[in-house]
């Protein structure tokens, strides 16, 4: 039994820290060699002393000093974007967990993978902004790309750890997967699944933050609110298993105990299930192919009274029909998509756009785009840049209370 040498980037957040928890759970099958965060130098040290990777990483340089005074042992020590790159291609690292919000993640995910290790990818942004360049390179390099996200973690094991290999595909947009009809991606439904669509004007920033179910960054909780979250999940399950977006579906599930499904050819439909909490799809990321004993808490059926299911209120919550526009045309479009919420919720963060104008702004960014088809990476953020400046023109300047 060997243990895995994981390098964590996004150390401090919820999934970071979930991480953290899965090494201490199961120490004889995970190392942490490596931790990295953007800004939090205080508590990227309290976790690096409680853990001591080899080498820990900050992006924000002007907190690097404050990081050094307060380590309690000599790593080494990387700062900026540049730091990310390095630290995600350590030697002795087999597999890098990607857990940063945003697109700062996708220029180290692709070095880690030229540098041959295993991808085990929280962020969403990597696989919906870029999803066929980081398949087609891990294919090319044999390494793994293990989906960390609760919903695709679970459709993962239903395939029974099946992704995607683009190897020699020519076309990796028009490739099938031919035993599976349906993935059924399943949506708590956030904290508005039930709020009339006329009271979402009068939506707060604290009543949408307020999730039902997960406890995540505030991005991620708005994201849940609006669906957004649950239509990047879209674009990600298309590229990570090779599934047109016409044959990934959503459905809400209040619960939030299947965490996703399959349906296959023959109408039979696999469903994966356990509490909601991130150290489950964590540990089999890390441990697959294999199953290890935790002390995370098992199912009590005795106990579960019911499991709901319900078809969303696509009119009402467009994100999930942006989405699939996104993903069926492709190109740059995806990324225009994210980055035009990236700055739309942030937005809405900072009391200057009401609720609905988060899809609205997405929309209407999306409505100005020429797509690239078949976009280099440079490509990829030139329209990402794109995007988010439309997006700050289009939501307006800050308003002043």
């Amino acid at each position: 039994m060997r243990r895995k040498r994981v390098v964590v980037l996004g150390a401090t957040g919820s999934i970071g820290e979930s991480a953290l928890k899965v090494a201490r759970d199961i120490p004889e099958r995970m190392e942490i060699v490596g931790l990295a965060a953007n800004s939090n130098a205080r508590k990227l040290a309290a976790q690096a002393n409680a853990v001591r990777p080899k080498a820990v990483g900050l992006v924000d340089e002007s907190k690097v000093s404050e990081l050094r005074g307060l380590l309690e042992y000599e790593p080494q020590i990387f700062a900026g974007e540049s730091g990310l790159i390095e630290i995600a291609c350590l030697d002795d690292a087999e597999m890098v967990l990607v857990a940063i919000v945003g697109t700062g993640g996708l220029r180290p995910a692709l070095a880690a993978i030229e540098a041959g290790k295993d991808l085990a990818v929280a962020s969403k942004e990597i696989l919906v902004m870029a999803g066929e360049i980081v398949m087609s390179a891990a294919a090319q390099k044999n390494v793994q790309v293990l989906p960390v996200d609760s919903e695709h973690n679970a459709i993962f094991q239903c395939l029974d750890g099946r992704t995607v290999s683009l190897a020699g595909v020519a076309d990796p947009g028009s490739r099938k997967n031919p035993d599976i009809r349906r993935l059924i991606l399943t949506a708590s439904g956030g904290p508005f699944r039930e709020t009339p669509a006329s009271n979402f004007e009068s939506i707060t920033t604290e009543k949408a933050l307020r999730h039902p179910t997960w406890n995540m960054g505030p991005k991620i909780t708005i994201d849940s609110a609006t669906l957004f979250n649950k239509g990047l999940e879209m674009i990600e399950a298309h590229w990570l298993f090779g599934v047109e977006m016409k044959r990934v579906e959503v459905v809400i599930h209040p619960q939030s105990i299947v965490h996703s499904m399959v349906e296959f050819a023959d109408g039979s439909v696999l469903a994966q299930l356990s509490h909601s909490d991130m150290c489950f799809p964590i540990q089999y990321a890390i441990t697959w192919p294999e199953r290890v004993p935790n002390s995370l808490p098992p199912l009590d059926f005795g106990k579960l009274r019911q499991l709901e299911f319900a078809t969303p209120r696509y009119e009402d919550f467009p994100a999930l029909n942006l989405a699939r526009r996104a993903g069926d045309e492709g190109g740059t479009l995806p990324a225009v998509l994210n980055a035009s919420n990236e700055v739309a919720v942030a937005a809405f963060l900072a009391g200057q756009i009401s609720f609905p104008r988060i899809w609205e702004t997405v929309e209407e960014v999306m409505n100005r785009h020429t797509t690239v088809a078949k976009p280099t990476l440079d490509a990829i953020l030139r329209a990402d840049q794109w995007a988010r400046a439309e997006a700050s023109t289009t939501v307006g300047p800050v308003r002043r209370v």
